[in-house]
């Protein structure tokens, strides 16, 4: 399946050369905020990114890879373009992961230098987290380096502003834009090398399967060490003409609904997890200037879409679907052409090849291939090369179905099947069996080993009184097979989610371990 429309030169340029493109073409406006709300035009960011990049430069290498250690600000939009205007390549480091993965993280990317700043350290307590990684590569503190921003460097900024293509060191489509790590959703992360052009051209897919409007705002609480934060919540908004908000935290729910409207939102991406909680605690006026929000990352649940189309109006939630691999749009519904329970159509420009799994009867694995598909992932042993997709092709791991209008349904991970006595059962077909149950609540299921039918289904569940007669019940009256009801319940407080919200099936498995050896 291929879903035409798109220019094929579409990602052709630098994304630095991107920038100064979407300035020439939308005027000087703002386009740039945060908490602080001193808001920065087009030009005010290319001067910035100018000014930073250059004291940046001056302490790197030429195309050396370089640790970002920010939460979504315009600090991390202008660090992330300050390296890019002189050749550096920004590597997100997601901060929520732990010291351990981190540590892998830099070594696997070959980071020497990472850039961080005081306050956020200790508004979010990281000082313990930092000591353990200056042991592996030097921090560099934003706050010295303003510091040292002499009358020499704003006048180099001034002209770099007004002539940026004379002073920015020139890259290629092809070159590195940026590093990044999977989520680690169910293992080790994996690095990710994405060229410039991968994301410069899915700025422009998105833009051309939903059409933006400049005069928009788009509110970003998403971490911009996830690609969903950094494509969606920046690079597609600068690139497209539109105002983007930065939020350092997906968790402040309340001071988020409250900013909405005072910022005049018009766009909100999230996951479902952070959505769920927002619409919660938000008044149903929150909401009142959004066109329509975008969730991705997670699979939405009813109760999601129940509290959108009742409390807030009917404001319009997308559901859409991504892969740090490919930039990471993969498809979205349309707001003229929403279809729930689908996570849409094909950006254009991408092809999808579907192959069938042995044992799995319902959906096939879906493969895809576009200008926004990464090259391949870094050699675990060589931070310098890459292994290449074959043909292009990237395996996305996940079982699908796509109608004869191209409107895909996810219905799980290949890795997320448990065979039990001799059938392939779908763990995410089993979560909205018990989510149908208990809607308020969150619920993960995960396989274990069993002696008599190979494995067996483990609920952990946020469910305080859950119990497996309860989800017997509604099988049989739904007609659904008694192999998709649990043996075991594990109940907990909350529910292990890593820092861009998705469900950490890696601490839920380890949960579940203690549970069996208790």
């Amino acid at each position: 399946m291929f879903r035409p429309g798109l220019d094929p030169s579409a990602g052709d340029e630098s994304l630095f050369d991107a920038l100064i493109a979407a300035r020439a073409r939308y005027g000087d406006k703002e386009i740039l905020e945060d908490q602080d709300r001193k808001p920065l035009t087009y030009t005010g960011l290319i001067r910035a990114a100018f000014v930073l990049g250059r004291k940046i430069a001056a302490m790197t290498r030429p195309a050396e890879r370089v640790g970002i250690l920010l939460p979504s600000s315009m600090g991390v939009v202008v660090t992330f373009f300050g390296l890019h205007a002189f050749g550096r390549v920004p590597v997100m480091l997601n901060f929520t992961s732990g010291q351990r993965n981190l540590k892998a993280a830099i070594e696997a990317a070959g980071v020497r230098k990472i850039l961080c700043a005081r306050r956020f350290v200790e508004q979010a307590r990281l000082e313990e987290l930092i000591a353990q990684l200056d042991a592996v590569a030097e921090i560099v503190w934003l706050d010295d380096v303003r510091e040292s921003i002499g009358l020499q460097d704003k006048l180099f900024g001034l002209m770099a502003g007004l002539m940026p293509k004379r002073f920015r060191v020139e890259t290629q489509p092809d070159d590195p834009g940026v590093v990044l790590f999977t989520s680690g959703s169910f293992g080790a992360p994996k690095g990710v090398l994405l060229s410039q052009k991968n994301l410069v051209a899915n700025a422009r897919q998105v833009n051309a399967h939903i059409t933006l409007d400049p005069n928009w705002v788009m509110f970003n609480p998403l971490p911009t060490f996830h690609c969903f934060g950094l494509t969606g919540g920046v690079i597609l908004p600068i690139l497209n003409g539109l105002k983007t908000f930065q939020y350092p935290s997906p968790l402040h729910g309340k001071q988020i609904v409250a900013l909405l409207a005072e910022v005049k939102a018009s766009i909100l991406f999230a996951t479902d997890t952070f959505l769920n909680q927002w619409a919660r605690v938000a008044s149903p006026d929150d909401f009142r200037t959004l066109q329509f929000v975008v969730a991705g990352a997670e699979r939405v649940r009813d109760e999601t879409h129940h509290l959108f189309n009742t409390k807030f109006g009917g404001v319009k939630l997308l559901e859409g679907y991504g892969a740090t691999e490919a930039a990471p749009v993969v498809a979205v519904n349309h707001p003229d052409r929403n279809r729930p329970g689908t996570v849409g159509q094909l950006l254009p420009g991408m092809e999808a090849r579907l192959e069938a799994v042995e044992g799995i009867t319902e959906g096939k694995r879906l493969f895809l291939r576009g200008p926004n598909v990464m090259a391949g992932y870094m050699s675990p042993e060589d931070p310098t090369k890459i292994d290449p997709l074959a043909g292009g092709w990237h395996d996305t791991g996940d079982i699908v179905d796509i109608d004869e209008e191209g409107y895909i349904a996810i219905l799980g991970r290949v890795k997320r099947f448990a065979k039990i006595g001799g059938e392939m059962v779908s763990l995410s077909a089993v979560e909205g069996l018990v989510q149908s149950v208990w809607p308020e609540q969150r619920h993960a299921v995960i396989s274990i080993a069993d002696s008599r039918k190979g494995e067996k289904l483990v609920l952990v569940t946020e469910r305080s009184d859950a119990d497996v007669g309860r989800i017997a019940e509604w099988a049989r009256e739904h007609g659904a097979p008694e192999l998709a009801v649990p043996k075991k319940i594990v109940r907990v407080r909350e529910l292990p989610v890593l820092g861009t919200g998705k469900t950490d099936y890696v601490a839920i498995q380890s949960l579940v371990d203690l549970a069996e050896a208790a």
